[in-house]
């Protein structure tokens, strides 16, 4: 009798250890299988006994060089080299230089535009057809095509006028609805531009950090309050160490503070600041770079996260759902792919902590496997002339009929 109650007491207390066991790890957080991070098991780098901290993302690169290597991220990634997406354009392939009606075409942008002045050149193109894009009426005097952002196209087109393109980059990408062609940031439009171009890096301070910062984890900038963004923006900031630069959730003690903690990221002594000139130089110090985009919609993937790539962070982002389409494999974190804010924030916490987890983001840079990334590059603004040009020209320009 003894004998059994020693027994019934050895099993409830092993009972008791394993249900304490069993509470002890369900505290954690993991990512999801479904976090765009199919490179490594998540499971063992987020359980690491030790972690790590480190500073120095060369120093991090070198440890991610002797334990992973180029070869084994291209062996990875290797079937998303060829495959394409249904979100980007055909841009890059060849043209069938038959299709070509004229052998020069030039674009007139009519009224104010945000598109920069620094795109108004004359472009050598596919097939030999030159393409003049421009802001005056002096040198397009007899264009082809107008094209129109903010301000409505003439409603009505005789044979013999320009074509009339009308563009809208935003969320809702409305058409006109008596434009001839259509530029949007969706695959479905006429002529795709994505926000992945260079031309808004002109006069910028681009120096990019090799130091990170350990203590301050993110880095958060935006003036446009809106209410949703600003309260996902609260609940994942009051889970992780961070600086907020913009008007929303400031806490740095104002605008323009970065140049007071980042001297080295001035652009013009001369000239007054303005919060663009630093902004690559100033997220490069961060691990990581928050990017929430004004509208959550399909392909609507703004130049919030291009920056924060640029500069040498991670992106947290928030935004397209088809947004693995448009960059660089294991370049970011996605985090709508996570069950919970606080399962988010812990799985930030502890790349933080892992030097080797960490370079893992910029191997695809490092290492040549940029992916469908190629191909939003090669549909960014960057290329837009030739492009348009090439489809003003298949539509005969001023001699296509008017309808």
């Amino acid at each position: 009798m003894l004998l059994k109650s020693v027994n019934t007491l050895a099993i409830a207390t092993m009972l008791g250890f394993a249900f304490l066991i069993l509470l002890f790890f369900s505290s954690f957080q993991y990512p999801s299988a479904s976090t765009s991070i199919p490179s490594l098991n998540m499971s063992t780098f987020l359980n690491h006994h030790t972690s790590d901290p480190f500073r120095d993302l060369l120093g991090a690169f070198k440890k991610w060089d002797s334990q992973v290597g180029c070869s084994s991220f291209r062996e990875t990634h290797k079937g998303l080299i060829k495959n394409g997406s249904s979100s980007l354009q055909d841009v890059d392939g060849d043209l069938d230089c038959g299709v070509l009606q004229m052998r020069h075409v030039e674009i007139l942008v009519k009224g104010w535009t945000w598109i920069p002045d620094n795109l108004d050149n004359l472009y050598s193109c596919r097939c030999g057809l030159s393409c003049l894009w421009t802001k005056s009426s002096v040198l397009a005097d007899k264009p082809d095509a107008l094209l129109f952002e903010t301000t409505t196209p003439p409603l009505q087109r005789r044979n013999g006028d320009p074509l009339r393109v009308y563009m809208d980059l935003e969320a809702g990408r409305k058409r006109s609805g008596v434009e001839d062609i259509f530029i949007s940031y969706h695959a479905k439009d006429d002529v795709q531009s994505t926000y992945a171009g260079a031309l808004f890096h002109n006069n910028r301070n681009y120096h990019v950090s090799s130091y990170k910062n350990n203590d301050t984890l993110v880095y958060w900038s935006s003036s446009r309050c809106l209410s949703q963004r600003n309260q996902l923006a609260k609940n994942l900031l009051r889970l992780l160490p961070h600086h907020s630069f913009g008007k929303c959730l400031n806490n740095v003690g104002g605008l323009d503070m970065a140049l007071s903690l980042y001297p080295e990221c001035a652009n013009n002594a001369i000239e007054a600041p303005k919060w663009w000139d630093h902004l690559h130089c100033a997220m490069s110090h961060y691990k990581f770079v928050l990017a929430i985009e004004n509208t959550m919609t399909e392909s609507y993937v703004t130049e919030k996260l291009f920056y924060a790539l640029d500069s040498g962070a991670i992106p947290i982002y928030f935004g397209a759902p088809n947004v693995l389409d448009f960059v660089p494999p294991h370049s970011i974190i996605d985090g709508t792919k996570f069950r919970s804010i606080e399962e988010l924030a812990a799985y930030v916490k502890a790349l933080a902590n892992d030097p080797v987890a960490y370079a893992e983001y910029h191997a695809w840079r490092r290492c040549g496997v940029l992916g469908n990334y190629g191909k939003t590059r090669a549909a960014s603004l960057d290329t837009l002339p030739c492009r348009l040009c090439e489809f003003v020209s298949r539509k005969g320009g001023r001699n296509a009929r008017a309808l």
